[in-house]
């Protein structure tokens, strides 16, 4: 029997591949099966997002054609309303997940915690036999370590759920994509928004896409460089103190939102070697310090991504099964949901040119083009070669762009591959157009 300990995205893809396979597979999910599989992705994270953004945009929307006195009035969200009809919907997300893993042959238990002392495998203190245990327990919360993080009125996304109703005033902590996202859902809501972040907002992301991220987040306060110190108040939240240049500062709030990132949750592991944050250490055949244990998804670490963790799953399948499949970190997407998707992805290196364009008008832009706010398109290529090297979409569909664009550049793929290449039009999409001048502007170097 194969022991997968929690049931997100990499212990569920992992399980099914493995009972695809023939083996006897047992996942065991701690959440209970009130909540069902589907971890931090379905409960937490992409999927809440997902559901407000949905609510935020509509309503950006809506007002944007009330201001061009297209529609007569704008809608005001229902904040308990939405809460629970999204619960609904993630019961009903569960449900089908935990279907088509039972359906491939894998046996699930919920409601007892599973855990590790070195090889040896628990299911609540019930040691069961195993010849491969996959630790696939997932992420939590950052909180940082200050005063006031157990006040009334403070959520991180995994107690979201449980905020009775739209604050007027909200800080959100945090300066990365999760901060963003959920900054940008509460303006559009309506609450006044401040967004603090300890270093830069953004700094991970290209050049181009953080100005046009602060742009869609028009509204938000956003202090950067502003160290959290305390959060105030007796029965609830009032305050935030803040470090800064300036000295410290006290912004006033009814409520705080830490959406400072994901930290493994890997308390259940013993035995085997961690981080220092607690991440299992994995080489890149996903195998632990123990043999005969493998780790997967945000249990060991960033970058903390729903299709990382899939990968991670199967990759620790396969070797399992004596498939020898290396785990490759090259060009991962990834997006950030605000008006518009803001997707990227490179190899990381320094690239000797590139090209930006506005985005063209199309679904979802057409009437963003007199505000110009329709995103753009980037590509990052060799001038040589014309070996891609990277891409920026935002617009309506950046992240479908962001994703099949890394699967060709991680395959070879040139901008030279795309001169044929015919698009469906309308779209929002100026990646490919780019990625043909590219390709004539090469040509036309190489034959002077």
């Amino acid at each position: 029997m194969i022991v997968i300990l929690g049931g997100g995205p990499a212990g569920r893809i992992a399980a099914i591949r493995l009972a695809a396979a023939g083996r006897q597979v047992t996942l065991v999910e701690s959440g209970g099966i009130s909540r069902g599989i589907g971890g931090q992705c379905l409960h937490y994270g992409c999927m809440p997002v997902c559901a407000f953004n949905d609510a935020a945009r509509f309503i950006r929307q809506a007002r944007s054609f009330e201001n061009l006195c297209i529609t007569s009035a704008s809608p005001a969200i229902n904040f308990p309303a939405l809460v629970k009809e999204m619960q609904v919907v993630q019961q009903k997300i569960a449900g089908i997940l935990d279907h088509e893993t039972r359906s491939a042959g894998v046996e699930i238990v919920y409601g007892r915690h599973g855990r590790l002392e070195g090889r040896q495998a628990y299911i609540g203190d019930e040691l069961v036999g195993s010849e491969a245990v996959i630790a696939a327990t997932g992420s939590r919360p950052n909180v940082p370590k200050v005063e006031g993080t157990d006040i009334h009125g403070v959520y991180t996304p995994h107690t979201l759920h449980a905020m009775p109703q739209l604050p007027q005033r909200i800080a959100i902590i945090g300066g990365g994509v999760m901060a963003a996202e959920y900054a940008y859902i509460f303006n559009a809501f309506g609450s006044e928004v401040t967004l603090i972040s300890r270093s830069s907002f953004l700094k991970s992301i290209d050049n181009d896409l953080r100005p046009l991220a602060i742009k869609e987040l028009g509204g938000v306060e956003i202090l950067e460089d502003a160290p959290l110190l305390s959060l105030e108040g007796c029965s609830q939240v009032t305050g935030v103190r803040v470090g800064g240049k300036g000295g410290e500062s006290t912004v006033p709030v009814d409520a705080v939102l830490i959406a400072a990132g994901l930290v493994p949750r890997s308390e259940a592991l013993e035995g085997v070697k961690k981080g220092p944050v607690g991440e299992v250490i994995v080489d890149d055949h996903m195998r632990t310090s123990v043999p005969g244990v493998y780790a997967c998804g945000d249990v060991t670490g960033p970058p903390y991504l729903t299709p990382v963790a899939r990968s991670q799953g199967t990759v620790a399948a396969d070797n399992i099964l004596g498939i020898d499949r290396a785990m490759d970190y090259r060009f991962i997407p990834q997006s950030i949901s605000l008006d518009h998707e803001l997707a990227f992805c490179s190899s990381k290196e320094d690239t000797a040119a590139s090209m930006t364009i506005p985005g063209p008008a199309g679904p979802g832009t057409f009437w963003h083009v007199l505000s110009g706010d329709t995103g753009l398109a980037k590509v990052m290529f060799d001038k040589d070669t014309g070996a891609i090297s990277g891409v920026c979409a935002a617009g309506p569909g950046g992240g479908l762009i962001a994703g099949y664009l890394a699967f060709l550049m991680k395959n070879g793929f040139t901008v030279h591959d795309f001169e044929e290449f015919i698009e469906v039009h309308p779209s929002t999409d100026g990646i490919y157009g780019l990625l043909k001048y590219a390709s004539e502007i090469i040509k036309r170097r190489n034959q002077s």
